[in-house]
């Protein structure tokens, strides 16, 4: 498979997308993707694993990561991808069309076409988000190269339809165990119901609901939540359940971190044997940041709370402030008719690209107030 970067950006995210690269079987599209950056002058190309680096070295005062990963999850009778003209613009429809290739077309094509720009930038591509932490490609490089991440600011080319979503929620999944006694149901005062005993647990859930949910972090809202999400326990049918669990999930803003909300919860639900499933930190917007705040003004949309996690936490965790910035909407991903519409890619390949392209005011106080495209490339 061969990348053509210096071409046309839809025809090289169809070339992207029809290469199947389902989580731990990324090899094909990052050799092809190490090539056609390897071919660059202006870009210094470092391959790990199935992750491949691609850096700028220009002295610039300031260094911005672009980053997007190259797996996606299991095709389902949905590749080859197809074009769909829709009343709103065209759509390329496909596995991986939204989460991610789509970024990933974006942050190629420009690593191409910016051979100068003012900032420096280092484009990351990498393997295994979809899957178990221990697989993911930032987590490797962050383990074996840590300093080919290093940056005044991270911009992970998550779908937001081309609006800036800062930072992500935190999330920490727990069980909650209720111990009973068993016995058969026709004598039921014989034995002791553990699942009667979740009944104080929903209750403590159903009075948070009617709390504040809402957090303020760096100008930015984020709407926490905390829900039960399965429940197990019992014999049979006619059995009184001697044991009874329940699991929660706790989604929280990135005013908290991971170890604040594991003691927001032990404290909520003090005196319940807790067992932690999972716990991930989240990530500050990083909004107050001058970077930042002049790729925002860049892009010209009001800047969203992320709802979930991302990898931006990943970039957070080394110090480096991070952004989610994409084409596609994220309300597509993972689904059979998964799709993009194209000319998203053209509107944050034209703001992202004249934004790293653009000098910082105090550097180069002649820069145009404006770019377009052609002036850019």
């Amino acid at each position: 498979m061969t990348l053509d970067l210096g071409g046309d950006l839809h025809t090289l995210f169809r070339e992207i997308v029809d290469c199947e690269s389902v989580s731990l079987h990324e090899q094909e599209i990052a050799d092809a993707v190490e090539q056609a950056l390897t071919g660059l002058g202006h870009l210094e190309v470092t391959r790990i694993g199935n992750n491949v680096v691609a850096r700028t070295a220009l002295g610039r005062p300031q260094r911005v990561v672009i980053a997007g990963h190259l797996d996606t999850v299991p095709v389902a009778d949905n590749l080859p991808s197809r074009l769909e003209h829709r009343s709103d613009g065209d759509y390329l429809v496909g596995r991986g069309t939204c989460d991610m290739k789509g970024g990933v077309a974006v942050a190629l094509w420009l690593a191409a076409q910016l051979t100068d720009p003012a900032k420096d930038v280092t484009w990351v591509f990498y393997e295994a988000e979809e899957i178990a932490a221990e697989f993911n490609g930032l987590g490797r490089i962050a383990a074996w190269r840590p300093e080919l991440l290093e940056a005044d600011l991270a911009i992970l080319m998550e779908p937001t339809d081309g609006v800036v979503e800062g930072g992500c929620q935190g999330t920490m999944r727990f069980t909650l165990t209720a111990a009973g006694t068993a016995a058969h149901s026709a004598r039921s005062w014989t034995g002791h119901n553990a699942i009667h005993d979740l009944a104080p647990i929903l209750e403590l859930l159903g009075r948070w609901q009617l709390g504040d949910p809402l957090v303020e972090v760096d100008g930015l809202t984020y709407h926490e939540g905390l829900n039960a999400t399965m429940v197990s326990g019992g014999l049979a049918g006619n059995v009184i359940p001697p044991e009874a669990t329940i699991q929660i999930n706790y989604r929280f803003a990135p005013d908290k971190t991971a170890p604040q909300a594991e003691a927001a919860m032990r404290r909520l639900f003090d005196g319940w044997p807790m067992e932690i499933l999972d716990l991930s930190a989240p990530a500050r917007p990083g909004l107050d940041r001058p970077l930042a705040q002049s790729f925002v003004t860049s892009v010209g949309r009001d800047p969203l709370p992320k709802y979930g996690w991302t990898d931006v936490a990943r970039f957070s965790a080394l110090g480096v402030p991070a952004l989610n910035f994409g084409p596609g909407d994220a309300l597509c991903a993972h689904k059979q008719d998964e799709c993009c519409r194209l000319s998203s890619l053209d509107e944050c390949a034209a703001a992202l690209g004249d934004w790293l392209a653009d000098a910082p005011a105090e550097n180069a106080p002649e820069a145009a107030a404006s770019r377009t495209v052609e002036g850019r490339l």
